[in-house]
């Protein structure tokens, strides 16, 4: 798969979670930072994107530890929580 293809297969899998918060942060989140992602940055993001809503909403709110495989720069974005745009 080129990565245009798969940029829209990963707006999609982070913008339809199943809840709205989840849509929000992680959909949020692809939204500000994917136009510089490198290949091994999307590669994290779809690895991400098989975990579980509610551990990727506690890594990033901080109310449950990251794994030490998620640690670094694209977590610590993540963890920033700056980037959530609510749509009106």
């Amino acid at each position: 798969m080129d990565r245009v293809d798969r940029l829209k297969r990963l707006k999609f899998r982070a913008s339809h979670r199943g809840t709205r918060e989840a849509d929000y942060m992680v959909g949020g989140y692809f939204e500000a930072h994917h136009a510089n992602w490198s290949d091994d940055e999307i590669d994290w993001f779809e690895r991400l994107m098989e975990e579980q809503d509610v551990d990727i909403m506690g890594w990033a709110m901080g109310t449950i530890p990251v794994p030490s495989h998620w640690e670094g720069q694209m977590m610590d974005a993540f963890r920033k929580l700056d980037y959530i745009q609510i749509p009106k």
